[in-house]
């Protein structure tokens, strides 16, 4: 008999189950009102919520506060937004009234440290989600100071924080830019409930809940939430608590129970330790945890079974991780804390989560309920057919009553023409934050949901041509994919169903987006459909069909793809597939471009200084690059975001991907990691991406020279850089010698000839009387010109580095 027997979790309440809520009865609003006059005009006298957000409004479904706010408006509450409040004072926090339940405070489509700040951790002058792309108009850690600035206003008003910057922070993480590790946005806010995820299903409980006059305090039971609660409180009576070591033991390695597993298998799977057996082992990790919980041990080995192992039930199993002051003081213990909770996210078979803070020189448990179970295709069409305005509150517009002049806002510009087909991914890259904010499983709407947004944002967007410039989500090619079964799908716990190969359980049938691509460009009206959103290529190639259709149909000059490295030990880092995927992709796409007799590109993205990274990684990608004509003109760096994979590698210096020990002496049980820590080290892998600037070349001769490389410095076709500086870069050079005055290179290299070399910018041969982008200005560091770039339509999560 199994020792779990984990089966598919009941069906939760629907959507569109709830009776409506008395306000219904106002009908909707053109745009959720910003202002008292917008109320009266409504006929309102108060909101029953108010959200409060660190974006522009604007009422489209890529935007999580217009989601939000629909979808609480449909079930009948009156929903008011104060958008890019100024926090300096309580005062424009009043701007609506006093909510009748509650406020609902996001720190918008991103998190707030990404958006004001660069992977080297410099200000940004710009706000993709501001009008006029104005910057500064959002506070550093934009959920917290919102709340704080709330609890001023209206002390007795409920709290709950949600979006991106409180999902990927609800437990205790590392941040970046102060290089520590920080408490739980839960405490720091000191909101009353934090919800994680796409919170469509968990804030409509909430809201049904406080409206039948149920305190805040008592909604303990509902998934996606995470609250505070005081240790031996009567309400957790009746759950089990599992030391987190005994699911992941950071002093050495224990497998983990397969749920199909016999009984003596897992026994001795487990290596027959008894309790204070495994409490030995962990004696340094366990030292740190302040409480003592109980224990469920396997059967000691050699014992037989004479009837089934009886464990706690799963939904009411609590995991202990480590105390947020012992994850602070050590990074294995971090480490080891991640990896417990990526364990424990999918919701067929996650286990709630439980972590110890100090609050006010008193302790308090995060208590983090398992995941939201993901919407169905008919409540995707449900939340995406609302009625959304499909554009900017008039407030933003401007002289002209136009939102594409100076008052412009960059990210509605982006998603203004493309229509979110799906949600979540399942390609689980460590450096990304959509799996873990969205999750693994697909949620797909119906073809038909898609067609009608299609007609009804031809017949209502000012400015349609004809071009949707989009039909995709975080994933281009994961419509309706996923697992053969539900039963397995309930009981699996690997982090990715594509890496590192794909998994035979994983339906990778793309008939559906085929059929969905042609449909859509057959609509009257509809010129052409692009496919705008990062593709998975390693899928693709599984589908030779799908790659002709969509390189025939839906390629607009150029398709960005992301392999992210060419070398196994940064991609083994990331969980992606190796080069060789990605060449017999690109063989598909150039074959079928020819037989459409189209002239197209494939433009490759590449991550610099990801944890696993070494120099000659790096060198080799550069080598790669030259050798296939590509010079990047937007490089992306690595960016450690919170809670993710390759933050905790980032930190500890440790592959939780591999398990932990402490035992250094015996590497098979523990990887330790090569991780891009110092300044000048970074920008050496952003320079090996733009080994053509010659603002770069003095750092990699340098380099190469320490490398003994000195061989690739040179005017030969398999040397990377020359030996001769320009006049004016970054070194300060003297001119380039030449032979007479016919500006050749004395050592012999010839300049490219015009538009042969392909740019990862445009990935198109420069145009000709185009002039030439001004070279970098002096300085002994890489320009980063990577913007904060605004997040696909259905990837509303923002901290993120997904493309494919």
């Amino acid at each position: 008999m199994s020792a779990y027997r984990i089966a598919v979790p009941p069906a939760p309440k629907a959507l569109t189950a709830y009776r409506p809520f008395w306000a219904k009865r106002f009908g909707p609003a053109p745009f959720l009102p910003m202002s008292r006059d917008e109320m009266t005009q409504l006929g309102w006298d108060s909101c029953d919520i108010v959200l409060v957000t660190g974006d522009a409004y604007v009422d489209h479904p890529s935007f999580g506060m217009a989601v939000i706010g629909r979808v609480l408006e449909a079930q009948g509450f009156r929903v008011g937004i104060i958008a890019q409040p100024d926090w300096q004072s309580a005062e424009p926090f009043m701007a609506l009234g006093r909510p009748n339940l509650f406020f609902g405070i996001t720190a918008g489509n991103m998190d707030s440290m990404i958006n004001r700040y660069t992977a080297d951790r410099k200000p940004r002058s710009d706000d993709a989600y501001t009008p006029g792309a104005e910057g500064g108009k959002r506070p550093d850690r934009a959920t917290i100071v919102y709340c704080q600035r709330v609890r001023q206003a209206y002390g007795d008003v409920p709290i709950v924080i949600g979006g991106i910057e409180a999902s990927l922070r609800r437990i205790a993480h590392y941040d970046y830019w102060q290089d520590k590790v920080r408490r739980s946005l839960l405490v720091d806010s000191q909101a009353d409930l934090l919800l994680y995820g796409n919170a469509e299903r968990a804030l409509v409980e909430v809201a049904h809940r406080m409206a039948a006059r149920q305190p805040i305090a008592s909604l303990t039971d509902i998934r996606g939430t995470a609250f505070l609660r005081k240790p031996g409180d009567p309400s957790a009576e009746g759950w089990w608590e599992l030391d987190s070591t005994e699911v992941d033991l950071p002093g050495r390695v224990d497998e983990h129970i397969n749920p199909y597993q016999d009984l003596p298998q897992a026994a001795d799977g487990q290596g027959g330790a008894c309790a204070g057996g495994a409490a030995d082992a962990a004696a340094p990790a366990a030292a740190a945890v302040t409480e003592q919980p109980l224990r469920f041990v396997p059967r000691p080995k050699g014992v037989v079974a004479t009837g089934p192992m009886h464990l706690p039930p799963r939904e009411r199993t609590v995991i202990r991780l480590p105390a947020f002051e012992a994850v602070r003081a050590d990074p294995v213990l971090y480490a080891h804390a991640s990896r417990v909770l990526h364990l424990e996210t999918n919701p067929g078979n996650a286990r709630a989560l439980v972590q110890q803070h100090e609050l006010h020189g008193q302790l308090r448990d995060v208590w983090i309920n398992p995941p939201p179970i993901p919407l169905t295709t008919a409540e995707m069409d449900h939340v995406f057919g609302l009625p959304y305005a499909r554009s900017p509150h008039p407030a933003y517009a401007d002289a002209q009553g136009r939102y594409d002049g100076p008052t412009k806002i960059p990210a509605w510009e982006m998603i203004r023409f493309s229509v979110n087909i799906m949600r979540g991914c399942f390609g689980g890259c460590t450096f990304c934050s959509i799996t873990e904010h969205e999750g693994r499983i697909i949620q797909s709407r119906s073809a038909d949901s898609v067609l009608r947004e299609i007609e009804d944002m031809r017949d209502k967007v000012q400015g349609f041509t004809g071009i949707v410039s989009d039909l995709g989500g975080p994933t281009a090619n994961m419509y309706r994919l996923g697992c053969r079964s539900r039963e397995i799908e309930a009981a699996c716990r690997k982090p990715s169903c594509v890496y590192p190969g794909i998994c035979q359980n994983l339906l990778t049938d793309h008939t559906p987006l085929i059929n969905l691509y042609r449909k859509a460009r057959a609509l009257p009206g509809v010129k052409k459909v692009l496919i705008g959103s990062g593709l998975r290529y390693d899928l693709a190639v599984t589908a030779p069909a799908y790659v002709k259709e969509l390189v025939t149909h839906h390629v607009g000059g150029y398709l960005k793809i992301a392999p992210e490295h060419t070398e196994s030990g940064p991609l083994t880092k990331m969980m992606k597939p190796g080069i060789g995927t990605y060449d017999r992709f690109k063989e598909l796409f150039e074959r079928f471009s020819e037989e459409a007799g189209k002239k197209q590109f494939l433009i490759p993205y590449f991550i610099a200084a990801h944890p696993g990274t070494t120099d000659e990684d790096m060198l080799n990608l550069a080598l790669w690059l030259k050798k296939n004509g590509f010079r990047a003109d937007q490089v992306q760096t690595f960016t450690p975001s919170p809670m993710a994979t390759a933050t905790a590698m980032y930190h500890s210096g440790r592959n939780p991907l591999k398990g932990l020990s402490r035992d250094e002496a015996r590497p098979d049980l523990t990887e330790r990691v090569d991780v891009v820590k110092s300044e000048k080290r970074r920008r050496l892998h952003k320079a090996f991406l733009r080994y053509h600037d010659a603002a770069n070349w003095p750092l990699l001769r340098e380099a190469l020279q320490k490398m003994g490389r000195a061989d690739l410095i040179g005017p030969g076709k398999h040397q990377l850089i020359p030996t001769w500086q320009p006049a004016g870069s970054a070194c300060g050079g003297a001119a380039r010698p030449t032979e007479g005055g016919g500006g050749k290179p004395r050592d012999g290299r010839t300049r490219p000839e015009k538009g042969l070399i392909l740019t990862q910018h445009t990935g198109l041969p420069p145009r000709p009387g185009v002039k030439a982008p001004a070279r970098p200005a002096a300085s002994g560091r890489p320009v980063d010109r990577a913007p904060a770039r605004p997040v696909k339509p259905g990837s509303p999560v923002g901290g993120g580095k997904r493309r494919g």
